[in-house]
């Protein structure tokens, strides 16, 4: 894409959810059609030809196709205390403080309300990967007092989500998905890694107490971390989750 879109989008990085770095943090693009490698955090995505945007109650969806001259075209209202989003197989999974909306792109230019999973008033960021979305909530936050606590939600049947499990948490901010490792962001508490051979059934193999997280971005045995320390990079070994992260640079952030 071209300057003015790369333009665009940084300046929609100063919306933030529930963050404490508010526009400090990152968040990618993602790629439509696909698995995404975007945070759970953002509040922007792109698929396809065409560019998302969430704010505190509404989608807005712009055409990029000439990504020089970006077009409205429409916005949906989607209630209150709208946070996060992310696309994923030709859905958008959009969290909010009362649940995560699942909207279906089949046509792109106007995204439609396929089910809306609806949880205790919370923040809400959220990953999915084939027939599972997984969504954390967390207290101590604008978002009430909510539970700390990973919440696996089954959305073989989009216009049906179904939890199916709950694990509890310390204070879970962003998450992250990579095949079978699924990275949860436990804010100053540090970071943690499941395996998630059984989605149904994520396993804790390692915590990383030493590495204060706001999000995640797990993409072809890099993982990028975003926190209180900057921006960091670590690669992990697929194959063996329990094995230490190793640091490959950090980019502070004042």
């Amino acid at each position: 894409m071209k300057n003015y879109l790369f333009l665009l989008l940084a300046s929609l990085m100063a919306l933030a959810g529930c963050s404490e770095l508010g526009s400090k943090d990152s968040a990618a693009i993602n790629p439509g059609g696909g698995s995404g490698t975007g945070g759970s955090m953002a509040r922007f995505a792109v698929a396809g030809n065409y560019l998302y945007v969430v704010n505190q109650n509404s989608l807005q969806v712009y055409e990029v196709t000439q990504s020089a001259d970006p077009t409205y075209r429409q916005k949906a209202s989607l209630g209150f205390g709208v946070e996060t989003i992310f696309p994923y197989n030709n859905h958008l999974f959009i969290g909010t403080q009362t649940g995560m909306y699942i909207m279906n792109l089949d046509n792109p230019a106007s995204p439609r309300q396929a089910a809306l999973y609806r949880h205790i008033f919370s923040c809400d960021p959220v990953v999915a990967q084939g027939h599972y979305a997984y969504v954390t909530l967390r207290n101590g936050t604008a978002c009430n007092t909510g539970p700390n606590r990973l919440e696996v939600v089954d959305i073989s049947n989009l216009s049906n989500p179904v939890r199916v499990n709950s694990i509890d948490m310390i204070n879970p901010h962003g998450l992250g998905i990579d095949g079978n490792l699924l990275f949860v962001s436990e804010g100053d508490a540090g970071l943690k890694i499941f395996d998630a051979t059984d989605p149904a059934k994520p396993k804790l193999v390692k915590m990383f107490d030493n590495i204060r997280s706001y999000d995640v971005i797990p993409n072809r045995s890099v993982l990028i971390v975003t926190g209180k320390d900057g921006i960091m990079q670590y690669r992990y070994d697929a194959a063996q989750p329990s094995k230490e992260l190793v640091h490959l640079s950090t980019l502070p952030v004042e």
